[in-house]
């Protein structure tokens, strides 16, 4: 409904379904997609990774969990797991 009174929207409309009908295209559109998740998981990934090596160095100056917690932005049970370590 909203593609019929905007044209623009109905002109990205009609591409869409241009692309979703060339499998090369859709291929291609489909790479680009798993190559944006795989980036954004690595970096997500590294994130966590910085974090808990920040989380180990404050439990090993022997701040309290809850503020390491609250300072890296891991949870209390992960960064209680990480005094076993």
């Amino acid at each position: 409904m909203v593609a019929q009174s905007n044209p623009q929207i109905r002109q990205a409309v009609v591409k869409l379904r241009e692309m979703s009908a060339d499998e090369k295209a859709r291929d291609m559109i489909e790479r680009r997609e798993k190559g944006r998740r795989d980036y954004q998981a690595r970096v997500n990934g590294a994130i966590k990774d910085a974090k808990t090596e920040i989380a180990i160095n404050l439990l090993k100056m022997n701040i309290p969990i809850e503020q390491v917690a609250a300072g890296t932005g891991l949870s209390l049970e992960e960064v209680e797991m990480l005094t076993s370590l």
